[in-house]
């Protein structure tokens, strides 16, 4: 459900974006920033409270293939909207920088395009090495949360909110980053359960 209502979130957002339908940046700020809660939480909750694999749902086959593509349309929905409603120069530098970064980042570890640690090249880093490969993947993921935590500054920042609501929502966004940062530890460990699964096969074999 969580996943789900990212997609629908995210394409709300690159139709505010497309057609200018006369919102203000502070909307686009919002949709955002509850499609980026739904995307810190469903993972989360998906590897804490598994389906059992005999009673998982055929919906459930193409999980993970579902949050990747909600994660790539709310990146997508999230630049489109910065670059033609905020900053046309700033949003495509971003924009192609994170790009290439990932595409570069996703050959190196799965030897392939949008890979996953159950869906890559039998020589790719993620099967070869995977304490690296898991690095190199957070660091990925770093690079994706500076990027998006600076595009949603600047909405915040030239939306039509008075400074007081804007010094507000930035309060309560430090408090939700800092709770997020303790709550999704597990997270920073463990890409999925499929890639835990791969890490314990690689430690056996190495015994």
């Amino acid at each position: 459900m969580l996943t789900f209502s990212r997609l629908i979130l995210a394409a709300v957002l690159l139709m505010v974006g497309i057609f200018d339908i006369g919102a203000d940046v502070g909307v686009g700020f919002v949709i955002f920033m509850i499609a980026e809660l739904t995307d810190a939480f469903d993972g989360t909750l998906a590897t804490r409270y598994p389906f059992p694999r005999s009673k998982m749902p055929k919906y459930r086959k193409y999980a993970a293939k579902y949050d990747m593509i909600a994660d790539a349309l709310l990146a997508l929905a999230a630049m489109v909207f910065f670059t033609l409603r905020v900053n046309l120069a700033a949003g495509f530098t971003i924009a192609v920088s994170y790009v290439v970064v990932a595409l570069i980042i996703d050959l190196v570890v799965y030897g392939k395009i949008f890979g996953h640690p159950d869906d890559c090249v039998p020589t790719s880093l993620m099967q070869r090495n995977f304490m690296l490969a898991k690095k190199i993947i957070m660091i990925r993921r770093a690079v994706y949360l500076l990027l998006m935590s600076a595009v949603a500054v600047w909405m915040l920042c030239v939306s039509g909110w008075d400074l007081m609501t804007k010094i507000i929502i930035a309060v309560i966004a430090v408090i939700i980053t800092i709770f997020l940062w303790f709550f999704l530890s597990e997270r920073r460990h463990h890409i999925s359960r499929d890639a835990v699964d791969i890490e314990k096969k690689l430690a056996r074999k190495n015994k």
